[in-house]
């Protein structure tokens, strides 16, 4: 049967990288082909070092030009790409931190990047913690510590991270000061989410928190092929819609053996608080054609928690998983605002349901955590 180099490329089409819908032609793993009388031989660019990846995907290339081909060898090439030889021979900056915790979500508008810096202050007050905002496009660190000045660099090119409130920071946006539009291609996001571990010094840290990127792509990719992280964290919102996408997300994780802690629910529902005047007894309120019972201290005082969205998407979530659900945390609009001020909500003095959530769940992941160590 005549083959060329076309017919090999477009049955390669067909081979996603494992945990991605991308295929391994438009990852920009395939360097050559090569066609001979006896012999089909693929050369790959290898830019991960994890050896279960790298034969799942020498395996499907074989099943699918095994397809349109009876009579030659198929060899399978790994040549390192420039990206595997730096980390190789670069020293390792995460050595010295002790747990690296991803913060994650399958959609954008979850706030991701508020429960990531709170997670984060809640585990400075008896830890040595670093947070690191990876998300290249559209980062909000220097937003949420209220921060935007530049990195100092050392003579031998390692970046020192901001420090404030007693934890260490790093973000693209220290380093854009002209707050530009970030339009880079894959392999550029890549080899800068690179040096962010590579250039980086961190120092000694108990937990270094990373905040992603919303999605499955070449960040989170590039994540997983670098670093074996402790475990991530999946955050959601109530709808149906997000729990479509938190899917993605965490199956991702999943199938690149990075485990998933849990799960945590953002704007769960809205809890006000107040006092009827002249009222002792419980009372009934509706509230567009749902009813609610209110129940009344001696004084009056009340506390009603409202279901602002549908849906139970992070319940559902830890059911399929069978994973836990960390908690809830209520849409608060003193959340919102202390986050527009660049101060993390955990580490204010007045103390309400919020901080409590973040409390408790930061408790929950230490003590998982723990329990990995244990076994």
């Amino acid at each position: 049967m005549s083959l060329n180099n076309k017919d090999i490329i477009k049955k390669l089409k067909l081979i996603t990288y494992p945990g991605f819908s991308r295929d391994i032609v438009s990852f920009g793993m395939v360097k050559d082909i090569r066609i001979s009388d006896n012999s089909i031989d693929v050369i790959l660019s290898q830019s991960t070092s994890n050896k279960e990846i790298l034969e799942e995907i020498k395996k499907n290339i074989i099943v699918q030009l095994s397809s349109i081909n009876n009579d030659r060898d198929i060899n399978i090439i790994y040549e390192e790409s420039s990206n595997l030889k730096e980390e190789k021979s670069n020293t390792d900056r995460t050595k010295n931190i002790k747990n690296i915790i991803a913060v994650a979500s399958g959609k954008g508008g979850v706030g991701k990047s508020t429960v990531a810096i709170n997670l984060a202050a809640e585990l400075s007050k008896t830890y040595k913690v670093g947070l690191l905002d990876l998300d290249i496009y559209g980062p909000s660190l220097p937003t949420l510590i209220g921060e935007s000045k530049m990195p100092e660099v050392r003579e031998n090119n390692l970046l020192i991270p901001i420090e404030k409130f007693g934890i260490k920071f790093m973000s693209f946006g220290f380093l854009n000061s002209n707050n530009d539009p970030a339009i880079w291609r894959g392999p550029m996001v890549s080899k800068l989410t690179h040096q962010f571990f590579d250039n980086v010094d961190w120092g000694e840290l108990d937990y270094l928190i990373l905040d992603l990127p919303p999605g499955t792509g070449d960040i989170q990719l590039t994540l997983v092929q670098k670093i074996a992280l402790s475990g991530a964290v999946i955050v959601t919102t109530p709808q149906e819609l997000a729990h479509k996408d938190v899917q993605k997300g965490s199956d991702m994780f999943n199938k690149v053996n990075a485990p998933v802690l849990g799960i945590i629910e953002n704007m769960s529902f809205l809890n006000i608080t107040g006092k009827l005047k002249g009222y002792t007894d419980d009372i009934e309120l509706s509230i567009d054609g749902v009813t609610e019972r209110i129940d009344l201290n001696n004084d009056g005082a009340f506390s009603l928690k409202i279901k602002i969205f549908e849906g139970k998407s992070a319940s559902r979530e830890s059911e399929r998983l069978n994973i836990p659900l960390l908690g809830h945390i209520p849409l608060d609009p003193n959340l919102s605002l202390l986050s527009d001020l660049g101060k993390p909500c955990v580490f204010e003095e007045s103390s309400n349901q919020t901080q409590e959530a973040f409390s408790q769940i930061t408790k929950k992941i230490i003590k998982i955590l723990a329990k990995q160590i244990d076994l």
